[in-house]
């Protein structure tokens, strides 16, 4: 299949670039099958109005963020909204200095549905519920503000709630009045962009504000207003959790970990619906018992891998934790053909190496890395992506005089703590989502 310019050169500068494509991952996936159809059943059991929590555990390089991204495009085309966002010494998600309404900021900000998947989709989520209640309206003879009224009425049973409904009736007013200046007042509300109750109690005439303490509760209140909004539910993504491993002080790691323990408890309890997290981080961030997760006890009891499966060398898919194991010899050989052809624009005729050049590099990988080139697929990735540039811009060279040279960068630090990952031996080659109903 002929693959764009425009999409085969997003896909390669991502690449090259250490970070994860927007555009075109279907085009580069292998492998991962079964953690893929694990998560494929968390989203439909958000669908159905529960709550699923995942931790997703991989080294540097190792294609955690990739995985996580793939995840997000699945659940976008199930119809959830979805809000990803990095954490950073900027973002927590426990704080009370202003940097856990920074991550929810950032998770608004991030907010995209099928129609935007590139995010900025708030503002089209709210005017997707008002067109509802237009249509509702005009079917039923009630008013616009009526019918709001009842949809909203279950939202003041949670915190911040009554405040929350009173929002979106302001948009509404906005809305049917052609007040543009109230409909961004309500949309800066939504963002958690109003720093004073003052002001927006001037503003809006509400009494709170989205702050540090209500950040997850505001994330529940809006799982529940996409539903409404006519979508399946929300999926929340918090990639570099390792952050919150980082912080300096006891005392700040263990409210973060406290935060991350009342998520997951709402989570195995049903006290949350239709919304679902998953959080990216490296072992050490997990497992470290200084400092990681298992630091806190009610963390490890509930992460902790299931001993039985460990003990028969097998994989629980249905535990919290998910590890992603390292891609197979097989596995890289069908990806570095993925690259290829990515490279050729979707042009087998326009392949600058051959299928003996693939097996060459890998065989270069494993003499340069060690048994670890299975884990260091962002290098490889690189390295190789590396080699046909210069390919194509010297057609005279030779690719069997260059792949000896490749040198490959270390993906993670060198104190990062080992953790045994089992091989899954069954997942497929395929590189196609198809295998996924999604």
């Amino acid at each position: 299949m002929k693959i764009r310019q425009k999409q085969r050169d997003s896909i390669i500068n991502s690449l090259k670039g250490g970070v994860t494509p927007k555009i075109g991952l279907e085009h580069i996936q292998v492998g991962r099958l079964n953690e893929i159809k694990a998560l494929n059943k968390d989203i439909d059991h958000i669908i159905d109005g529960g709550a699923r929590f995942r931790l997703i555990i991989g080294a540097y390089g190792s294609g955690k963020t990739f995985f996580m991204h793939l995840i997000r495009l699945i659940a976008l085309k199930k119809k959830l909204v979805t809000v990803n966002a990095d954490l950073s010494p900027e973002r927590k998600i426990y704080s009370t200095t202003g940097h856990a309404i920074n991550l929810y900021a950032e998770l608004i900000k991030n907010m995209s549905t099928r129609a935007k998947p590139d995010g900025n989709a708030l503002s089209s989520v709210v005017e997707k519920f008002i067109t509802y209640a237009i249509s509702e309206s005009t079917q039923s003879g009630t008013s616009v503000s009526s019918i709001i009224q009842r949809k909203l009425h279950s939202f003041t049973e949670y915190v911040g709630g009554f405040d929350f409904a009173s929002i979106i009736e302001a948009y509404w007013r906005g809305y049917d009045n052609d007040d543009e200046t109230l409909k961004l007042n309500a949309i800066r509300w939504l963002r958690g962009e109003y720093r004073t109750k003052v002001e927006a109690r001037r503003d809006l005439g509400v009494r709170t504000i989205i702050k540090d303490d209500s950040v997850y509760d505001h994330l529940k209140l809006m799982s529940l207003f996409v539903r409404q909004a006519g979508y399946s539910g929300l999926l929340v993504e918090l990639d570099e959790m390792v952050n919150l491993y980082k912080l300096s002080t006891t005392r700040a790691r263990t409210s973060n970990y406290e935060q991350i323990l009342r998520i997951l408890n709402d989570c195995l309890q049903s006290s949350a619906e239709h919304i679902g997290f998953l959080l990216g981080g490296t072992p050490e961030f997990l497992i470290d018992p200084r400092k990681g997760l298992y630091s806190y006890a009610a963390l490890q009891s509930r992460l902790e891998e299931n001993k039985l499966a460990k003990k028969h060398g097998l994989v629980d898919y249905s535990s919290p934790t998910l590890h992603l194991t390292k891609l197979t010899p097989e596995e890289l050989y069908v990806l570095l053909q993925n690259l290829r052809h990515v490279f050729a624009s979707g042009n087998p005729d326009n392949y600058l190496v051959p299928d003996e050049a693939l097996e060459t590099f890998l065989a270069h990988c494993y003499k340069t890395i060690g048994d670890e080139y299975y884990k260091t697929t962002r290098s490889i990735t690189k390295g190789f992506l590396d080699l046909l540039s210069l390919l194509e811009q010297n057609p005279r060279l030779r690719w069997g005089d260059l792949i000896e040279e490749i040198e490959f960068l270390e993906d993670a630090p060198s104190d990062t703590p080992s953790i045994p990952i089992t091989e899954n031996s069954s997942i497929g080659k395929s590189n196609d989502l198809k295998d996924f109903k999604i």
